[in-house]
């Protein structure tokens, strides 16, 4: 199976604590990763999330299990698994700046073959909105 790193990096104009705290709790993902519509099912340390896109014209649902776990002030990981074989595992390092937070967005990506041009597409769109998004509502809060 292919795999891929997707990196990126941005300063959020909140404290650790703030950022932590927002990327820790599964119902904030709605919206802060764009295909997210829903969360479902939300146990300790892990949670049923509802992606929906558009995939050869056809709107789909996606219903993945996510896991989520952190140290406080420090770092948010966890591991999704999404049908048709898709592995991701993805980090945020938190670290505190003159500005606010540094955050490191890290996703690790595993596909099947002739999976991965689509997957990787969409984790980076996602990624990268991802920075504007939390940037957005913490700055607000």
């Amino acid at each position: 199976m292919p795999d891929k790193i997707l990196s990126n990096t941005f300063t959020v104009a909140a404290t650790v604590e703030a950022v932590y705290e927002h990327l820790i709790r599964p119902e904030n993902y709605i919206g802060l990763s764009p295909l997210v519509v829903a969360v479902e099912d939300v146990q300790d340390g892990s949670y049923l999330a509802v992606e929906r896109f558009r995939f050869l014209g056809l709107k789909y649902d996606n219903r993945i299990r996510v896991s989520l776990l952190g140290t406080p002030g420090k770092a948010v990981w966890g591991e999704v698994h999404s049908p048709g074989g898709v592995h991701m595992a993805y980090r945020f390092d938190l670290t505190t700046t003159p500005d606010g937070t540094r955050v490191d967005d890290e996703l690790r990506l595993r596909t099947p073959f002739g999976l991965m041009a689509f997957a990787s597409g969409q984790a980076r769109k996602v990624q990268l909105a991802r920075a504007t998004i939390l940037a957005d509502r913490l700055t607000k809060a």
